[in-house]
């Protein structure tokens, strides 16, 4: 039986809504993306933006042009102004989302060798692995 959800990502096959995709002009951002330019998708609390996010990266993931991945980085917002465990925290949370989201098992092993060869304030620019 579906429900209205009032909190935390929103599940089509438990909940009412509004197809998160339908929201936003994804002719737009589909075209931003193969710009390989950057978005900002901003809204008020609790109103979709993760919903809109996961939709999206599964819809380019079934397209199959790229790989997408989700990925929480709140963990890094205990670091504050250290920028080496903040940016450590982020490899680590994006390997583990690639791991568990997409499967891309080599993506823990690979956040590992980044942070041991790079320091990690730099760990997510010119790697050639990444």
């Amino acid at each position: 039986m579906r429900f209205f959800n009032t909190e935390g990502p929103v599940r089509a096959d438990l909940h009412y809504l509004l197809p998160p995709l339908t929201r936003w002009d994804l002719g737009e951002v589909l075209a931003l993306i193969e710009q390989k330019k950057y978005f900002l998708l901003h809204a008020p609390r609790q109103t979709g933006k993760t919903s809109c996010m996961l939709a999206l990266m599964a819809y380019l993931n079934r397209e199959g042009h790229y790989r997408a991945v989700y990925a929480n980085l709140e963990g890094a917002q205990a670091y504050r102004e250290r920028i080496d465990p903040a940016m450590a925290t982020i490899v680590t949370d994006i390997a583990t989302w690639a791991s568990d989201g997409v499967g891309d098992t080599e993506a823990p092993a690979l956040a590992r060798e980044v942070l041991a060869q790079t320091p990690p304030g730099s760990a997510l620019g010119g790697h050639s692995a990444l």
